[in-house]
């Protein structure tokens, strides 16, 4: 019984983290590559996905994957187009994908996991949400 306060908090936390669509966290694209065709096609699928065109976003996107299929921030943008998307389980699964390319950026890595999160409240995952959520804490 003592658990109950504790688990309902949880539960509206959840739900309310998973409310907001995914932005990327810096509107102007960042240069996360020193390929000018990758640049512009990062900026190209920002205005798309600000524009609410997630399917011309994610296809700018893998394209420039093709390109850089080592670069975390472009699996982390694309894990964003399939959340805004309602693709839960590809945004967490590209989101992990980026985790595994990220190395030691700790920042790029907390911003997968909350992504991972809020894929997994939206797939009613919630004690996978939790963990989720308490890794990118760990991730600061």
């Amino acid at each position: 019984m003592k658990w109950i306060p504790f688990l309902t908090f949880s539960a509206v936390l959840l739900l309310l983290a998973s409310c907001a669509p995914l932005q990327p966290v810096v509107q102007e694209p960042t240069p996360s590559s020193g390929n000018s065709a990758v640049i512009a096609l990062l900026g190209t699928a920002h205005n798309q996905s600000s524009s609410g065109e997630f399917e011309a976003a994610g296809a700018s996107l893998e394209r420039a994957l093709r390109i850089e299929p080592r670069n975390p921030h472009l699996w982390q943008e694309l894990a964003r187009i399939r959340f805004n998307q309602g693709q839960y389980r590809e945004a967490e699964n590209m989101a992990a994908k980026s985790n595994t390319l990220a190395a030691g950026d700790r920042y790029l890595r907390a911003e997968n996991w909350r992504i991972i999160g809020q894929a997994r409240t939206r797939l009613a995952d919630y004690q996978g949400a939790q963990a989720a959520f308490e890794r990118a804490e760990k991730e600061k």
